[in-house]
């Protein structure tokens, strides 16, 4: 039974696929107004079918500020809930639908398992436990409550992952082998190692959690999408790893530390996931698949390399060209699916998206690119030479 990939068997306890009643308008609130929080709350302006209603914070000032950007968007102000245990009331309202966690980790279990037990589903940032232990509440409490519990890995949308994952579904790289994923972020200026280091304790609290840990605090980053890859706990599942840190150097042993773990899934895929956070090797996630037909790695440079071609590097005309006789065998779209191209209309419904204060020139931006990939490869010529080209272009394709 050795290296025999792990699929659950159908069970009316795990939450694995599960699906509950629709809502018609989600009601959010939101616990944590930080930057994440803030930049979450000012995403949600693009977003039909979800209103955030209620926010909580033990700043005060941080609620005021929240509803002024909620005010200048053209949304309605929210409730508020100040104070530590301000949450907690927001999670007994019987008027939501979800809490959304954006605090620091240390917190992030303990919120989503309140706001399970009271009925709702739970998003929480990264990561969303910090031991065994919480994991395993937090997987207990969702299948008991039969709520979902849901981390917002943001890296698993990033638009070269999300363009692997099709080639992955499309057959283009084969068998998945071997997997890269990291966070190397050069974060000293947080960490107290440079001249220009913040001091704030309050906001730090990142820095300080890496700081104490000696293995790697903050996996998910690179993680994410690899599960998305593997289909972990679907189709393989994690068997066992070996981690290394380095020591690093300076008094506390901070400086240039970085921890490289490697992974095993049954299925026999090796992983590689790396942290560095305090060197001054420039930002990545590596994102790097190898399989039997296919090679991705999106840092330094997006590259693709696939069986019988010549590697497509950045930009959407390359990858148009690449791509094109592996795709040959899928079939056409049919007529209106290339009416629709030929006008610059997507061949998939686009969310309403309600313009905030500050983002129309970059949305509008987007869209024409968006509408020159959509006709330049219905009408079979070069998608325009942008980064954004070389994502719509390999997504189009793909579909």
């Amino acid at each position: 039974m050795e290296n025999t990939p792990f699929i659950p068997a159908p069970s009316k306890r795990h939450v694995i696929g599960l699906r509950c009643a629709p809502i018609p308008k989600v009601r959010i609130g939101l616990v944590g107004l930080g930057q994440r929080g803030m930049r979450t709350l000012d995403r949600y302006a693009f977003i039909s079918g979800a209103d955030i209603t209620c926010i909580a914070d033990i700043n005060a000032d941080a609620l005021a500020e929240a509803n002024d950007r909620l005010a200048r968007s053209g949304r309605d102000c929210a409730r508020t809930f100040a104070g530590k245990d301000g949450w907690q009331e927001m999670c007994r309202l019987r008027d939501l639908d979800l809490i959304y966690i954006c605090t620091d980790w240390a917190s992030h279990c303990e919120m989503a398992v309140e706001a399970m037990r009271q009925g709702k589903h739970a998003a929480v940032e990264v990561p969303a436990a910090t031991t065994v232990e919480e994991c395993r509440l937090l997987v207990e409490t969702a299948e008991r409550t039969r709520r979902h519990c849901f981390m917002t890995e943001n890296c698993c949308y990033d638009s070269f992952a999300l363009a692997t994952l099709q080639m992955r579904n499309a057959g283009l790289l084969g068998t998945i082998t071997h997997c890269e994923g990291a966070y190397i972020h050069d974060l000293r200026d947080s960490f107290g190692l440079t001249a220009q280091s913040k001091t704030d304790t309050v906001r730090n609290w990142m820095e300080r959690s890496c700081a104490r840990h000696r293995g790697n605090p903050y996996p998910t980053h690179g993680m994410g999408p690899i599960g998305q890859l593997l289909r972990l706990h679907r189709e393989d599942r994690l068997d066992y790893l070996v981690s290394l840190t380095s020591h690093g150097a300076g008094e506390d042993g901070l400086q240039s530390r970085v921890n490289s773990t490697l992974l095993r899934t049954l299925g026999g895929v090796s992983i590689l996931l790396q942290l560095d956070v305090t060197t001054p090797r420039p930002y990545s996630r590596l994102q790097t698949v190898c399989g039997t037909k296919g090679f991705v790695s999106k840092y330094p440079t997006p590259t693709i390399q696939l069986d019988g071609q010549r590697s497509a590097r950045r930009h959407g005309a390359t990858l148009h060209e690449r791509c094109r006789p592996a795709l040959a065998r899928r079939p056409p779209p049919q007529r209106a699916q290339r009416d629709e191209l030929r006008h610059g209309r997507p061949p998939y419904p686009l969310p309403a998206l309600r313009p905030a204060a500050g983002h129309r020139r970059v949305r509008r931006r987007r869209m024409v690119v968006h509408r020159r990939a959509l006709r330049a490869i219905c009408r079979e010529r070069q998608p325009p030479r942008t980064r954004a080209g070389f994502y719509e272009g390999l997504d189009l394709w793909l579909r």
